[in-house]
C-alpha cells in the first residue's frame, strides 16, 4: 500500500511525525506499506527547517510544493493545482491529511476527483463557528472523507449527526499526544529560562495569533493589561510570531515582566509548558498538550473545536472578553483550578491505530 500523507503547516509534522515512525517500523518488519510525505509549503516558518524534523525525529519531505501565501481563494487553488501534479506523477492508494488547515481540504478535494481513497486523522471535531476558515476546512473535508480517525467521543457524535456511516469512524486517540509522549524525556529548557532564572510553576505561557484578538490594537493592549494586571509580578512569556510582534510594536506596553521572544522549537516551548504556572492562549492544539501535562490553561476563545480539554482536561474558556481573565487567573492563584484527566486513548499508541486500520484495508 502506498499512502501519501500532507502536511501543510507546523502543527500537521506534529501530528504526522508519530504516523511516520509506525509506518517505518512496520517497513522494518516487511508490512506492505510505504508512504510519501508532502509538504505544500502553505506556511513559511524558519523553525520548521533542518532542526525542527530533526527534533521530531522524522525525515524531510519527499516534497514541498511551495504554494507560500495568499487570500484563502488563492491558497487553496495554488495548493489544488500543485497537488494535483504531485499526485499525477506519483500515483498513490490512499491519501492521509490531518488537522483542519487549508491543505486538509484542498488535498481532501484533489484526491477524491482523482478517485483515490482519503483518510483524515482528526476527523469529526467542530467549532460551530462559521467565522473560522478551519472549521470550513473541517466540514468540507469530512463530506468527502472515507475513513475518519478520531480523537474523541464527541467527534464520533459530530460524524454521525452528518451522516457517516460508523464502520468508517475509527476512535484511535490522539497522534498530537504520541509526539508528546514520544519527546517529553527529551523537553529542553530555553535560553530565556536561564537567562531569567525562571523557576517551575513561577512563571507563565502566553500565545496569542488569531486575528480577532490580535489585529485589533485596542483589543490586544486590553488583553495583555488584564493578564499583566492579573498576573502578581509573575513573568510572562510571550513567543510572538512575526505579524503579531509587528502589531505589538506599535502598543508601547511597558510591564518589567512581560517578555515577547522569538517562536521557540517543539522541544523548547513544550519545556516551558510543561514547568509553567499556566498557559494564556487562543490555540487549539496547546490546550491538548495543557491537557496530557495537567497544566491549567486558561482559552481567550468564546468556542472550541476540543472540548474535550474543557470537559475532561485542564482547559476553561475564559472568552473573548479581556475583562474575564482576572477572574479566571484568581482561580488559579487561589488553588481552586481543576485538577483535570486525560481523554480516552491518549496514551502514546493512536499512530499504532491507525497504521493497524491502513494495513487492513483492501484498497
Amino acid at each position: 500500500m502506498k499512502i501519501t500523507l500532507v502536511a501543510g503547516a507546523r502543527p500537521n509534522f506534529m501530528k504526522v511525525a508519530p504516523i511516520i515512525h509506525q509506518i517505518l517500523e512496520r517497513k522494518k518488519k516487511n508490512a506492505p506499506i510505504d508512504f510519501r510525505l508532502v509538504h505544500t509549503g502553505q506556511h513559511y516558518d524558519k523553525k520548521l527547517s533542518e532542526t525542527f524534523f530533526k527534533e521530531l525525529n522524522i525525515p524531510k519531505p519527499n516534497i514541498n510544493l511551495g504554494v507560500g501565501s495568499g487570500t484563502q481563494a488563492e491558497q487553496t487553488a495554488a495548493i489544488m493545482v500543485a497537488f494535483e501534479k504531485e499526485l499525477i506523477k506519483n500515483p498513490t492508494d490512499l491519501v492521509l491529511v490531518v488537522g483542519d488547515v487549508t491543505s486538509t481540504m484542498a488535498c481532501s478535494i484533489v484526491a477524491k476527483k482523482l478517485r483515490i481513497k482519503v483518510a483524515h486523522v482528526e476527523g469529526g471535531i467542530r467549532s460551530f463557528d462559521l467565522r473560522m476558515p478551519e472549521e470550513i476546512n473541517r466540514m468540507v473535508t469530512d463530506a468527502i472523507t472515507d475513513y475518519f480517525y478520531v480523537t474523541s467521543d464527541i467527534a464520533i457524535t459530530n460524524l454521525k449527526n452528518i451522516g457517516v456511516n460508523k464502520e468508517a469512524i475509527l476512535f484511535v486517540g490522539n497522534t498530537m499526544i504520541d509526539t508528546l509522549i514520544a519527546n517529553i524525556s527529551r523537553l529542553k529548557a530555553p535560553l530565556i529560562f536561564n537567562k531569567l532564572n525562571l523557576k517551575p510553576n513561577k512563571y507563565i505561557v502566553l500565545t496569542m495569533h488569531r486575528p480577532g484578538n490580535v489585529d485589533e490594537q485596542n483589543k490586544l493592549k486590553s488583553f495583555l493589561e488584564e493578564i499583566i494586571s492579573s498576573s502578581k509580578g509573575l513573568p510572562i512569556i510571550f513567543p510572538a510570531h512575526p505579524r503579531t510582534k509587528a502589531i505589538l510594536s506599535n502598543l508601547n506596553i511597558e510591564a518589567s515582566n512581560l517578555y515577547i521572544i522569538e517562536p521557540l522549537g517543539y522541544l523548547e516551548f513544550n519545556y516551558l509548558v510543561k514547568n509553567s504556572f499556566c498557559v494564556i492562549t487562543d490555540s487549539g492544539g496547546i490546550t491538548e498538550e495543557t491537557t496530557y501535562m495537567k497544566v491549567p490553561c486558561l482559552t481567550l476563545r468564546d468556542n472550541t473545536e476540543r472540548p474535550e480539554t474543557v470537559s475532561i482536561g485542564t482547559n476553561e474558556l475564559v472568552g473573548t472578553n479581556p475583562k474575564n481573565i482576572k477572574k479566571a487567573i484568581k482561580k488559579i492563584f487561589d488553588d481552586n483550578w481543576k485538577e483535570g484527566e486525560i481523554p480516552k486513548f491518549w496514551d502514546g499508541k493512536t499512530s499504532k491505530r491507525i497504521v493497524d486500520h491502513l494495513l487492513s484495508l483492501n484498497i
